[in-house]
């Protein structure tokens, strides 16, 4: 909670105003970068995929605070950048097609007590016409604030408070998915590094292609000249959205007994995940050597 205390002339509003403003965004930029680590919703699947003859999926929402809340929901859209961040658009990219026009959902928001969940359906619409291709948008679940009262114990009527509570959002892709998929994707450009001299570092890029994205999991193990494997980084959930054809990676690994960055190989495998049967979708090799580096490929 942030509280600003001013004297009420046209400046001070002026100022106030400002410093509103500039505090609110960064607060909600915060809260937007930690919302499905620090919020307390939790949803079930972390994404919808209709394709087929699905036409219709169930979301699970579970409060495991310990307090009510209450979310909005409704749809955004989003441009992920080559090096996986998110950024609201309001225009599709070129290759970009946007799935809300052909989507329903209800209810539109929900109030959760402690420990309690709701479902949310969201349907398909109007689809008869789409072409083929990957259409997608993003479901937004919006926390909204609870009412305060005013303070009226007496304050200086002569300033004014300013109360200013953070909000966070979750959102999750909803893909609509016509006709056969074309897509293939490829890791490339391996290196790796020690990051102040002592964390390991892989750096990779994705390169996608086709008319749809890829999502799996990227698992990480280190080969030892024995031909041992040990895991050393995972990433779950791992996504490579239409239209890019590029997402570059960097994964802090672990120091793990026996392991040693100086020597050996460092394995990327990216499948896709349990639910989806586990199917490899690339894989590549990176030949770990003293003060250099050399990459072999292995592509699937």
């Amino acid at each position: 909670m942030l509280y600003l205390t001013l004297f009420k002339t046209k400046s001070c509003y002026r100022l106030l105003k400002q410093i509103s403003n500039i505090l609110l965004l960064s607060l909600c930029l915060f809260f937007s970068s930690l919302a499905s680590a620090q919020g307390n919703l939790l949803i079930f699947p972390k994404r919808v995929v209709f394709e087929g003859e699905k036409k219709s999926q169930i979301i699970t929402l579970s409060n495991i605070g310990k307090d009510t809340a209450t979310y909005s929901i409704s749809f955004v859209q989003i441009r992920m950048n080559e090096d996986g961040r998110f950024e609201n658009i309001t225009t599709p990219d070129s290759g970009q097609l946007f799935a809300d026009s052909f989507l329903r959902f209800y209810p539109h928001s929900v109030t959760l007590g402690p420990n309690e969940s709701q479902s949310v359906k969201i349907q398909l619409t109007k689809t008869s016409g789409l072409k083929p291709g990957e259409y997608r948008s993003h479901l937004y679940f919006r926390a909204l604030p609870k009412a305060m009262p005013l303070n009226v114990s007496g304050a200086d009527s002569t300033s004014i408070s300013v109360h200013l509570t953070a909000i966070f959002g979750i959102t999750i892709a909803s893909i609509i998915r016509v006709g056969e998929s074309t897509a293939k994707v490829d890791i490339s450009n391996l290196s790796f590094e020690k990051f102040e001299d002592s964390i390991p570092v892989i750096k990779m890029e994705f390169d996608r292609t086709g008319n749809m994205s890829v999502y799996g999991d990227v698992v990480v193990n280190y080969i030892s000249p024995k031909g041992k494997a040990t895991k050393v980084g995972e990433i779950q959930g791992f996504a490579v959205y239409t239209p890019n054809i590029i997402r570059r990676c960097k994964l802090e690994l672990k120091n793990s007994e026996g392991v040693d960055y100086s020597t050996g190989e460092l394995s990327v495998i990216y499948t896709t995940q349990p639910d989806a049967k586990s199917v490899l979708l690339a894989k590549q090799t990176l030949v770990l050597q003293s003060g250099t580096s050399g990459a072999s490929a292995e592509k699937h």
